[in-house]
């Protein structure tokens, strides 16, 4: 089936909008809750997008969004989030991305009937491991995917990426703007494993997912064809954003918590938190990169990453849309 109007929460971030592009591409109506219509500048001028603003955690507006749509998307995600009281196992904002918001699109679903519902996750979630995963962050992940699950009146698909390299990203990218900062690069969970996936492989997993009811009741994992060390991605994206990289000192573990305790405590948002390095302690890595039923043979980051990162931006997207296709 090819669903015609789609729902899309989470829809102005990295991943939400190259997802909200491909569906504009295919002539598909897209609504798009935000709580600041100003971030979805790039996402008005779309012929078929409809920008509301409005809180996505709230189960009246998404239930009046969601009104003559017949599917829904989450893509909201956040990758820090403050500890809460003694026992707390997300922290309220891990809790409400991660939880309320599934929770609230699954309300919304049911009270306007829309039957299907793509839920993007994270790679290193398990069944069931909402009180067992080292950290917040996957915790919360991981509770948000049971509310998924518990949802059995609905055609559901869990999508579980690593981490999303592109042009935009902000990992990569931070990497090769701090080595054209600094002569030695501290690093702790240098030897922490990724298998990294491309945006644009993702946003089409998600849309081929959409429309594929084999998918419905399945979770399915997105990697890339290749599997790094932090240490190995941090050199590359020196290599490719200046030509070298800078010397890696690594971090033993003590050390590396109380940098990131340091980093909490800067102004603005953290480069990295203890909770993060808590979820490195899990290998970020899947036997089978992207499932055959999504219809996506996964790009490599080495084929890739010279021009997504190096050179001038215009080669960046220059490269960008040679790979997509267009």
């Amino acid at each position: 089936m090819l669903y015609s109007r789609i729902l899309v929460v989470g829809g102005t971030g990295f991943i939400g909008t190259h997802v909200v592009s491909r569906l504009v591409a295919q002539g598909r109506r897209v609504v798009v809750p935000t709580r600041r219509r100003e971030r979805a500048r790039h996402l008005i001028l779309l012929p078929t997008v409809d920008v509301v603003e409005t809180d996505p955690r709230d189960p009246i507006a998404l239930e009046s969004l969601a009104a003559g749509c017949d599917a829904a998307v989450n893509l909201v995600g956040v990758l820090h989030g403050r500890a809460g009281p003694a026992g707390d196992p997300f922290g309220p904002d891990f809790a409400r991305a991660h939880v309320d918001v599934p929770n609230a699109l699954i309300g919304a679903c049911r009270a306007s009937k829309v039957d299907r519902l793509v839920h993007v996750s994270a790679l290193g979630v398990t069944d069931g491991g909402k009180n067992t995963l080292p950290s917040r962050y996957l915790r919360s992940k991981a509770a948000g995917e049971e509310k998924v699950r518990q949802a059995r009146d609905l055609d559901w698909t869990i999508l579980r990426p690593s981490v999303v390299f592109g042009a935009e990203d902000r990992f990569l990218n931070l990497f090769a703007r701090l080595q054209r900062m600094l002569p030695v690069l501290a690093l702790a969970k240098s030897e922490a494993r990724f298998q990294p996936v491309w945006v644009g492989d993702v946003a089409q997993a998600v849309v081929n997912a959409l429309d594929n009811p084999a998918t419905a009741g399945r979770t399915c994992a997105l990697a890339g064809p290749e599997v790094f060390t932090l240490r190995q991605l941090v050199q590359l994206a020196g290599v490719w954003s200046r030509g070298r990289s800078r010397p890696i000192l690594a971090l033993p573990a003590g050390l590396g918590h109380l940098t990131a305790l340091a980093m909490e405590w800067a102004p603005g948002e953290p480069l990295m938190t203890r909770d993060n390095l808590d979820s490195m302690t899990i290998d970020n890595v899947s036997a089978r990169p992207i499932d055959p039923e999504l219809g996506v043979v996964p790009a490599s980051l080495s084929a890739m990453g010279p021009t997504l990162y190096g050179a001038t931006r215009e080669a960046r997207f220059d490269g960008w849309r040679a790979q997509a296709r267009r």
